[in-house]
């Protein structure tokens, strides 16, 4: 309910549409952390964009992540090692219908999502009540074609929900 009104207000004031979504994204942040919400594990997902792959690669990763072969020219093997290490799910969404349908499908607790601020701010709103974290990816080539994402933010945010220290 509140998103809405952000824009609303935003427009009123002058506020471009991508400051406020990324306001909502790091107040959402803070109030999901503020909860110091928990939960197991195998109840965490990580949930990725498909432009976080490199676009020229071969392997298809959407239905299943761990098929990276870890060449190292994207960040999905970081990924998947995180992924590993803290024993949490990990999946890759090409649009927020295939992302509902994994959210629907592995029913997690919690969600640590990275994408852009479009697809976090609508992604955050369809998955409430689940608790979702948001991560920004970094768009160097500009938008949905080759991402990057802080790999030391999703880790802060896997532990944020399992309690644990780095």
């Amino acid at each position: 309910m509140l998103f809405p009104f952000m824009i609303l207000m935003g427009r009123l004031v002058g506020v471009s549409k991508e400051k406020v979504r990324q306001s909502f994204i790091e107040l959402n942040n803070h109030l999901v952390r503020s909860n110091h919400h928990r939960t197991r594990p195998n109840k965490l997902l990580i949930l990725l964009p498909h432009c976080i792959q490199d676009f020229d690669c071969e392997i298809k990763i959407t239905g299943n992540v761990k098929n990276c072969k870890g060449c190292g020219k994207c960040e999905i093997k970081d990924l998947n090692e995180l992924s590993d290490q803290y024993q949490v799910k990990i999946a890759v969404a090409t649009g927020g219908t295939l992302a509902r349908r994994i959210i629907v499908d592995n029913r997690p607790e919690a969600i640590v999502a990275v994408a852009c601020e479009l697809d976090l701010t609508s992604g955050i709103q369809d998955s409430y009540p689940i608790p979702v974290i948001g991560i920004l990816n970094e768009r160097p080539n500009g938008p949905c074609i080759n991402t990057k994402v802080d790999i030391q933010k999703v880790r802060d945010a896997i532990l944020d929900f399992l309690g644990n220290d780095p």
